[in-house]
């Protein structure tokens, strides 16, 4: 009797000394969570810049799955036993985290678009508020190539299913569907508009590739696995820059799509039975327009002395023809830390890298690690709460909390984001979540 009683202290000691650890480490796990999401809210960084992660609070029961799922790392936490937002900028709508919850509590989606000024009101086939023009790709607030592939292959559909309710006699432009931006989701469209008969005609101020023809070389970019017209599946969840630029352009030579590169998009006007399109080479009458822009438009200025100097850079596009430089990066975002990472890998380069906040906030999970460990390697130098005030042809220099720094260098590049298209959409007549509604949106027909 002894013995049996003494064994069940034993076991209910044991058992209380396990929950005691798991109470221990889940209150730590909490209060970090808690912690990073009150940071996050400081710096204005828990606030969606595309999609993003709805919660229901009453559903949710706190398992952390979500948590466990999203690869990016710090965009979901569990404070208090619910799942909450602590960092939104890092959430670039892969939707694992949806998957992953038993419960069906999170939904990833736009939200209440009535509130967002940076979204144009869409309907369910992507019409914007001018009947028969388009939206598809990251300017619907939507990113991820996967997306862009499904919103460019819907439209196209969406589009045939019309012309095919028209009389012929009513379609009397030179252009069934006219697609500006030849990224994904305009390649997309231009090979289903093609699968699919249509008189079509793709632009683009630049190349065929969109913003991806800008990325640094050997830049992985995760698509998830997507469907092509005409082309088939691309089944891997990353693929490089470089084998994607060469899918389409063998997607063009293959089906001899009919491209203008180098043409920029300058006015829209709607007419009887379509648009008359201005750009700047020609003008063209189209009974569809798709607009597959992008939505980081011109790149933002600094509006410093010195910006004019032909060392200031943009974009970064082959790190090895930079090496055994003084070279400074300005911006936090994942094109800046990519930049700096890529330069500090290259033979004798001093990088330096200039953020105007305290800490790299806002970039992927796999860009965090990398900068970081770039930094312990001392490879590359940060300085936050920094800001360029001034650029030489041999120097830079900073404003910090500490005073003015002034560092040797040979060439700056610029990672200060871009002015998105907004201002030309809405001088089309598009109109955009936070405005006053002044037309009914277009149903789907």
């Amino acid at each position: 009797m002894l013995e049996s009683g003494l064994l069940w202290l034993i076991t209910i000691a044991i058992c209380a000394l396990i929950i005691a650890l798991y109470w221990r480490k889940f209150r730590k796990e909490r209060e970090r969570a808690a912690r990073r999401r009150e940071e996050a809210r400081a710096l204005g960084i828990d606030k969606p810049r595309s999609q993003f992660p709805f919660i229901n609070a009453a559903l949710c029961i706190g398992c952390g799955s979500c948590v466990t799922a999203c690869p990016e790392g710090d965009v979901l936490g569990v404070v208090w036993g619910t799942a909450a937002i602590i960092n939104g900028e890092r959430c670039v709508g892969h939707g694992y985290c949806e998957a992953a919850c038993p419960v069906g509590a999170l939904k990833v989606g736009l939200g209440d678009v009535s509130t967002r000024p940076d979204i144009p009101i869409l309907n369910d086939c992507y019409e914007t508020t001018v009947p028969g023009l388009f939206i598809a790709g990251e300017l619907t607030g939507i990113s991820l190539i996967r997306n862009a592939v499904t919103h460019g292959t819907a439209v196209v559909e969406e589009i045939v299913r019309r012309l095919r309710s028209k009389k012929s006699e009513d379609v009397g432009a030179a252009y069934d569907i006219i697609i500006v931006g030849a990224g994904p989701a305009g390649i997309t469209a231009a090979l289903k508009a093609h699968e699919s008969g249509l008189k079509y005609l793709l632009i683009d101020q630049g190349e065929l590739g969109g913003t991806i023809s800008h990325y640094p070389r050997r830049k992985l970019v995760m698509t998830q696995p997507i469907e092509l017209p005409l082309f088939g599946q691309l089944k891997k969840d990353e693929y490089s820059k470089e084998f994607l630029m060469d899918l389409w352009h063998k997607v063009h030579s293959d089906y001899d799509l009919n491209f203008h590169g180098g043409e920029k998009l300058e006015e829209v006007s709607r007419e009887s039975d379509g648009f008359a399109v201005t750009t700047s080479r020609n003008s063209y009458r189209t009974t569809y327009l798709l607009l597959a822009l992008g939505r980081r438009g011109t790149p933002r200025r600094l509006d410093v002395d010195g910006e004019e100097l032909p060392k200031v850079m943009y974009q970064l596009v082959d790190a090895q023809a930079y090496n055994g430089m003084d070279l400074l990066v300005l911006g936090g975002g994942d094109s800046a830390v990519e930049a700096a990472v890529g330069l500090s890998r290259q033979n004798g380069n001093r990088v330096t890298i200039s953020y105007r906040r305290e800490g790299f906030s806002r970039v992927k999970k796999k860009n965090e690690e990398r900068i970081n460990e770039a930094i312990r390697a001392g490879k590359v130098k940060p300085i936050f709460n920094s800001n360029v005030t001034k650029i030489t042809s041999t120097e830079v220099t900073l404003s910090t909390p500490e005073g003015e720094l002034t560092l040797t260098n040979d060439y700056l590049f610029v990672f200060a984001g871009g002015i998105p298209p907004y201002e030309q959409l809405k001088s089309f007549g598009i109109e955009f979540g936070g405005e006053i509604r002044k037309t009914q949106l277009p149903q789907a027909a």
